[in-house]
């Protein structure tokens, strides 16, 4: 999927919503989409990967885990002692950690490079940690500060938690399924992108739009892990480079505040964020590709 036709899904998106005045049809699709498509997707993706494959690129493998642990410590901290008891900081820390690595920084990453396997590894990787972490926290938050047992629990519900958890297991235990069986679920999970990206167009608004969340979130989420790739990473091979410093970079996902909205955890305003940071990095990466 390039840009054009992403930007084109969340235009449909944003005029279904405009021509559809009920809001029935994109709950159905929401549920659709979290509760199926995206489970099947990241099974799929995970389960089909084995673990010298994962650390094959042992850089982009670390720089994983020290952007999502930069991007947490930082929110987390910025949360607990500026926001603390707003429900906007549990919002803060699921977007500064899940990027949208898949239907955006494949197509950006693609302008820099002709093979985006590291790429694909980050996302991959990125996706293995990320679900159980941000689901754990939305669920946490929007439970009014439940136990960490009982928001464990409820995170467990959700089905990509699950799919990613049962698929991370099989490669860890050195299980293959056979291509039959992960090929399909692969291609039906990978309906879970255009549909994200209309659903994502259908909650555009900027009723609750706030500059200061703004900055926020793009200080945590694109900033600080920008700058932090860019100066420490610029020995490494354009390919890994740049791979990690567009997934690294990209906006909240759009899979982020769809579980925001499944939670209820402050959706509105994050979804008038991810909207305006998504135009502003893809202003961005396209002015990156024109100036080297």
């Amino acid at each position: 999927m390039n840009i054009a036709e992403m930007l084109a899904l969340i235009a449909l998106g944003y005029v279904l919503k405009r021509l559809i005045k009920s809001e029935k049809p994109f709950d159905y699709l929401r549920i659709l989409v979290n509760d199926v498509l995206l489970a099947l997707f990241i099974f799929g993706n995970v389960a089909s990967k084995d673990l010298a494959y994962l650390l094959s690129i042992k850089t982009v493998f670390l720089y994983v885990f020290l952007v999502i642990g930069i991007s947490l410590s930082t929110s987390y901290l910025y949360g607990r002692f500026k926001l603390k008891d707003d429900p906007w900081a549990g919002a803060l820390m699921v977007l500064s950690i899940y990027p949208n690595t898949a239907a955006l920084g494949f197509p950006i990453a693609s302008l820099f490079l002709s093979d985006i396997t590291p790429a694909i590894l980050y996302s991959t990787t990125n996706s293995m940690i990320v679900i159980p972490i941000v689901t754990f926290i939305a669920a946490h938050y929007s439970s009014g500060g439940a136990s960490v047992r009982e928001s464990f629990l409820k995170a467990l519900k959700f089905p990509p938690t699950l799919a990613n958890l049962i698929a991370l297991a099989l490669v860890i235990a050195g299980v293959k399924l056979p291509a039959g069986i992960i090929e399909p679920i692969k291609t039906i999970g990978w309906l879970s992108i255009p549909l994200l990206l209309i659903y994502f167009g259908s909650r555009i608004t900027l009723r609750a739009f706030d500059v200061r969340k703004l900055l926020e979130v793009g200080t945590f989420r694109i900033a600080i892990p920008f700058a932090f790739v860019f100066l420490t990473l610029r020995w490494a091979r354009p390919e890994v480079f740049y791979s990690v410093l567009v997934e690294a970079s990209m906006p909240p996902a759009i899979a982020a505040n769809a579980i925001l909205a499944q939670y209820r955890l402050k959706a509105e305003e994050a979804i008038s964020v991810t909207f305006v940071l998504t135009l502003l990095v893809i202003g961005l990466f396209i002015a990156l590709r024109f100036l080297i």
